[in-house]
């Protein structure tokens, strides 16, 4: 039993054959788990980024059927039934499998520019969420010590009005108007421009006009100027031109963030090319109601790269959160073990929706919990005790917990360290 990928979707399927006869192999090219949905807490200074990551091999240390290996999967042999991996090493490597489970996710998508990609960041590795808070920080220096650009400087653009980037822009807010106007002598980081924009009429459209509306109003409150129906027609360095009711918009601003598109992992597309299935414009791979591939019946796909079709063959939209991957890990791997039991397998993956919580900032939310939709302090609340108990270790948990208490009481982010990079502005 191969799974490739230790995000959401891989660990689950682990975890939920630790009891059957089987021996597991999880191949990744990170040795850690991430907890993607904070991410962007990193990126803004609330968090380290070993606060949201969890060894690979210390989660599992107690599964004995469970190996973990360090490699990057580059080649599928569905018919001989193996993959190929290459470790840090840079020596590649076989594997053999009875079945396969590959849950490798997705990474950006610039919409055909690609070329975007060096002035406005993504944020979906632990790399990038450092790679931003140093253009962040960097920017806030650079203002300080070129008064003549500091208007530049103190803009930030971001790009789409989904969870990510309305969380992003709601801690930007928070950043400039009460944790770091006490750190500088030469500006007021309460000026700072903070600009979202979002393609469609709405921002968090799938939680509905009222909340959309809350959400918006509580973004404006920390200082956001939310631009709907705008589309971003270019992106150079220090400029965003924007495209909104016929006419075009040139934005300078020091800091360009994506948070627009996700683009599924390479091997979706290998996977579609191996076993002949769809694979759609985003390079997502089109999977059975059971998440399986054309004829072959021993190979699962799950999470961000893959479309999953009904019975009569219509897609089935699935929100891009983790809970669809832990459900349809757990799908597969009960399929693999009634399999093996000679028991009836579970049939069609059915997605059950436990509810959509997004959060602006400092005791602003909204929550969408099977219908139920409210905003504010208890929307909030709910939103932390959801992502502490769902955070990887005791230990982890604990010191989220306390961050975040402390954060609320003093209103300071001590994870404010620039690692400078290549792409960092503040050279």
């Amino acid at each position: 039993m191969v799974v490739v990928g230790g995000g959401f979707g891989g660990i689950s399927a682990v975890r939920e054959l630790a009891d059957a006869p089987v021996e597991v192999t999880l191949v990744d090219r990170r040795n850690f788990h991430l907890f993607q949905p904070l991410l962007y807490q990193v990126a803004t200074g609330a968090l380290s980024d070993d606060e949201i990551a969890s060894p690979l091999r210390a989660m599992l240390s107690h599964q004995r059927n469970a190996t973990v290996l360090l490699g990057d999967v580059q080649k599928l042999d569905l018919d001989a039934r193996r993959i190929t991996h290459v470790g840090s090493d840079g020596v590649a490597d076989e594997l053999a499998y009875d079945s396969l489970i590959v849950s490798a996710g997705a990474g950006h998508s610039y919409f055909g520019h690609d070329e975007w990609e060096a002035h406005a960041p993504g944020l979906k590795t632990l790399e990038d969420a450092l790679n931003v808070r140093g253009h962040i920080l960097g920017a806030l220096e650079l203002a300080e010590r070129e008064p003549a650009a500091r208007d530049r400087w103190l803009t930030f653009v971001v790009v789409g009005g989904g969870p990510t980037g309305v969380e992003l822009a709601g801690q930007l807010g928070e950043i400039t108007r009460e944790t770091m106007p006490r750190d500088f002598r030469r500006i007021d980081t309460r000026h700072a421009r903070i600009v979202l924009i979002e393609q469609t009429d709405m921002i968090l459209a799938s939680y509905g006009k009222r909340l959309s509306a809350r959400a918006e109003r509580d973004l404006a409150r920390l200082g956001v100027q939310v631009h709907t129906q705008a589309s971003v027609v270019d992106i150079q360095d220090g400029l965003v031109r924007i495209e909104r009711d016929g006419r075009v918009e040139d934005l300078a601003a020091g800091t360009v963030l994506w948070a627009a598109g996700v683009s599924a992992s390479p091997l979706a597309r290998l996977l579609g090319e191996a076993s002949g299935a769809e694979v759609d414009r985003a390079g997502r791979v089109s999977v059975a109601p059971d998440l399986t591939l054309p004829d072959h019946p021993e190979v699962f796909a799950i999470g961000d790269m893959v479309r999953v079709r009904d019975r009569a063959g219509k897609i089935k939209p699935l929100p891009g959160i983790a809970q669809p991957a832990i459900q349809e890990g757990g799908h597969a791997a009960r399929t693999i073990t009634a399999r093996l039991k000679g028991a009836k397998p579970p049939g069609e993956f059915r997605y059950f929706d436990k509810g959509n919580l997004a959060t602006i900032g400092r005791a602003r939310a909204i929550a969408d919990l099977r219908g139920v939709r409210f905003g504010g302090l208890p929307a909030w609340l709910i939103w932390l005790t959801v992502h502490i108990f769902f955070l990887n270790g005791m230990q982890n948990r604990i010191i989220v917990f306390m961050r975040w208490t402390a954060s609320f009481v003093t209103y300071g982010r001590d994870a404010r360290i620039i690692f400078r990079t290549s792409e960092s502005p503040d050279r």
